[in-house]
């Protein structure tokens, strides 16, 4: 399986940068780091990037307009073939089109138990509110100040004496452990059963009138009271298959797709010809795709009152 591409966004020392560096050595890692870009081009974390043979790209941001700079930075990471970032000390607000333009591809680890105490000066503040523990989180960034959702946190305790840099240096411990980790979970993500099915129930439920069950021993989406338009399947009878099965819109249709692409597409046991298995474990997924897919087949059993409703919906 091919390692996920990650750019990796630092300021400084790039510690953290470091931590993902190295942990992306391991055969076993799912990522490898192909660029870290800093908006200071004395940043110490460049220096040791390019001593590990790691492409590096600075520029600084001063003079320019944020939008501006961003834009910069996003070329970079894209000609360097980066599928994801990963902000490691990057002490830059990041513009709308920047975040927007990596959407659910973009994390940040933030040196506080989030929500609590966004920005600066974490472990003061934690300190001076009598908390007995503080930490670290790795979140989904979105366009407001460390406000994505979390997938990840580590507590440490807040020992009795502690300054700010005492609980800082062990909180770096904890950081530099929990992003990796986080981030190796996080580029595999479209490969776990939970996620991918979580995927297909968001795009399923957002059909008119649908709703999920258990059939068979899986989960089954159709419509309220009637015919079922899709299944996903983990495993069903032993056969290792993280699949969605759909339905298909012509009596050919089954084997033309098994045709065109047989490590994606198989005919499901026991359903039918006018069926049709979707494979969602192969690591490149294209749900537009599958969402149309999906839809193509509520259409087929959708009764002619509601396609028409959606029809009328569709024109506007």
């Amino acid at each position: 399986m091919a390692k996920a591409k990650v750019g990796v966004l630092i300021s400084g020392r790039g510690s953290n940068m470091a931590a993902l560096l190295y942990a992306a050595k391991a055969e076993t890692c799912p990522f490898e780091i192909v660029l870290v870009a800093a908006n200071d081009p004395d940043a110490p974390g460049l220096a040791l990037a390019a001593a590990e043979g790691i492409a590096t790209f600075a520029h600084s941001h001063k003079g320019l307009k944020r939008a501006e700079f961003d834009r910069i930075i996003d070329a970079q990471l894209r000609a360097a073939g980066a599928q994801y970032v990963a902000l490691a000390g990057y002490m830059r607000l990041l513009s709308p089109e920047f975040v927007s333009g990596w959407d659910q591809r973009m994390l940040n680890i933030h040196p506080s138990l989030l929500p609590k105490y966004k920005g600066l000066d974490t472990h003061q503040r934690a300190i001076d509110a009598g908390d007995a523990h503080a930490g670290c989180s790795v979140h989904i960034v979105t366009a407001e100040l460390d406000d994505g959702p979390v997938i990840g946190q580590t507590q440490v305790a807040i020992l009795p004496g502690d300054t700010a840099d005492s609980l800082a240096a062990r909180i770096l411990i904890a950081e530099h452990q929990l992003y990796s980790r986080t981030l190796a979970d996080f580029v595999t993500r479209d490969r776990q059963p939970d996620w991918l099915l979580n995927r297909v129930r968001e795009i399923a439920l957002g059909l008119p009138q649908a709703d999920e069950v258990v059939s068979h021993g899986m989960p089954c989406f159709g419509i309220e009271k009637g015919k079922k338009f899709a299944w996903f399947t983990r495993d069903h009878h032993g056969d290792g298959i993280i699949a969605v099965l759909v339905k298909t819109t012509a009596p050919d249709e089954q084997a033309t797709l098994i045709e065109a692409d047989p490590a994606r597409y198989y005919r499901p046991a026991y359903f039918g010809d006018d069926w049709v298995g979707i494979r969602l474990d192969l690591g490149d997924n294209d749900w537009d795709h599958i969402a149309g897919r999906l839809r193509a087949s509520w259409r087929q059993i959708a009764p002619k009152k509601l396609l028409g409703l959606m029809d009328i919906a569709e024109e506007f």
